[in-house]
């Protein structure tokens, strides 16, 4: 004899949540810890401000301060990208492998693409307190942009922002925690002291084969998008290295160390 039951007679009704619940669920928690980490807020959020405002106080002969800011400003944007989405998540990641998080993560049921895109919304929270500090810093500094200028250059930096991520996947997905460790905040010392001599040298826009350098192409992409000019060869290295990392990423990341 069959029974008819009223829908709702047996609740709750365990299920696995919507994809983009589990995506926001994982992005969260991503987000409050690098939030909450004290060493995350120095090299993402301190670190910059303080280049920012040191060079802009600093008395150059020769440059007004609403010259410098028109280059400095995107430098700092670069730096700021690249320790959020490379060293920050190249760091993480690797430690998450050597002490089993991502292990434990995935056999609870979340699937594996559900960790990295919570990592990547974490990044992309991250940046966005980026350019609130950051912005309203320039602006109290003096800087002046575009709405049309600021919308095209927040594109940009999305852009910049995928390449450092992918980057950081990369790294943290396929190497031990010791040497990420290392060779994380090396290449990141590597790639903001060649940002700065390209910068210094006064070839930031026309930089060449120097866009090669993730950091230099970002930069310079960034200054010419807050002007409304499009930087070519700096956008297809960015394209570039986000096609490659995220092709080396899906073929050799690990969840386990």
């Amino acid at each position: 004899m069959a029974i008819n039951l009223a829908p709702g007679t047996f609740t709750p009704r365990p299920r696995r949540a919507s994809r983009t619940r589990m995506a926001l669920a994982q992005g969260r928690i991503e987000a409050k810890l690098m939030l909450r980490h004290g060493e995350q807020l120095l090299l993402n959020l301190i670190i910059p401000v303080v280049i920012l405002v040191a060079a802009a106080r600093l008395p150059l002969p020769g440059s007004e301060t609403g010259a410098r800011l028109e280059h400095l400003v995107p430098v700092v944007f670069a730096v700021a990208a690249s320790s959020a989405g490379f060293t920050g998540q190249a760091i993480a990641l690797a430690f998450d492998r050597r002490y089993g998080a991502l292990k434990r993560t995935g056999a609870s049921g979340v699937p594996a693409w559900t960790i990295i895109s919570g990592k990547i919304l974490g990044v992309l929270a991250m940046v966005a307190v980026q350019i609130v500090v950051l912005g309203a810093t320039a602006l109290a500094l003096g800087w002046r942009v575009s709405v049309a200028g600021t919308i095209f250059g927040g594109l940009t930096l999305l852009l910049g922002v995928a390449c450092f991520t992918a980057l950081g996947l990369l790294m943290g997905g396929t190497l031990s925690s010791e040497l990420v460790l290392a060779l994380a905040n090396l290449l990141w010392l590597v790639l903001v002291g060649v940002l700065g001599w390209v910068t210094y040298s006064g070839h930031l826009t026309d930089a060449g084969w120097l866009n090669a350098v993730p950091t230099v192409a970002l930069a310079g992409a960034l200054t010419q998008a807050f002007q409304l000019t499009l930087d070519s060869g700096a956008w297809l290295a960015l394209c570039a290295w986000v096609v490659a990392a995220v092709a080396a990423a899906a073929r050799w990341f690990r969840f386990d160390g």
